[in-house]
């Protein structure tokens, strides 16, 4: 499974680009649409771990909104969304949670740079270092972002590249807080 999601990214960024290029004007890339064929599948309950050693179970998430984000740093399209993610999950603190999940078999080791070299405010870095949330929600291309209701119920899923900062967005991530 953790191959055909490695090999499921549209791009991938040589190492010395990461984070400083866009793919805006990359005709190639295709954008993501929301796609409902999965709603109200459950949350996978699973528990995933950050570069301090911290843990997180996504089953406990229940009770707020949560939009799960599955991406690498090798990923190009997953790069170029990182910012707006981060913008989105200023705006919906205490609304919705935006958990991102690194898929990077690296981990920390390149994550953690990631991170501070994009000076992300507002999103964790989470580890999934052998793909299980992948795997879990049947998902072999990155990236891919799902959107759970308070009840942990997936109300939408986008798979491979969307403008996280434009109104569609976030009109698209209110469902989950209603």
């Amino acid at each position: 499974a953790l191959a055909l999601l490695l090999a499921g990214c549209d791009r991938q960024a040589p190492d010395p680009a990461q984070g400083e290029g866009t793919l805006a004007d990359d005709k190639q890339v295709l954008p993501g649409q929301i796609d409902r064929a999965s709603a109200g599948a459950l949350m996978p309950a699973l528990t995933l771990v950050d570069g301090a050693g911290r843990e997180l179970n996504l089953g406990a998430l229940q009770g707020q909104p949560v939009l799960i984000n599955l991406w690498a740093t090798w990923c190009a399209p997953c790069v170029v969304e990182m910012p707006q993610l981060d913008e989105l999950a200023g705006e919906l603190d205490g609304v919705v949670r935006v958990v991102t999940v690194s898929q990077d078999l690296q981990g920390a080791a390149v994550v953690a740079p990631f991170f501070d070299k994009g000076g992300y405010r507002h999103l964790e870095p989470w580890l999934d270092q052998d793909g299980a949330v992948a795997f879990r929600v049947e998902s072999d291309v990155l990236p891919t972002t799902i959107l759970y209701d308070a009840s942990g119920r997936e109300v939408w899923r986008v798979v491979g590249e969307y403008n996280w900062s434009g109104a569609a967005a976030r009109e698209a991530v209110a469902e989950g807080a209603e």
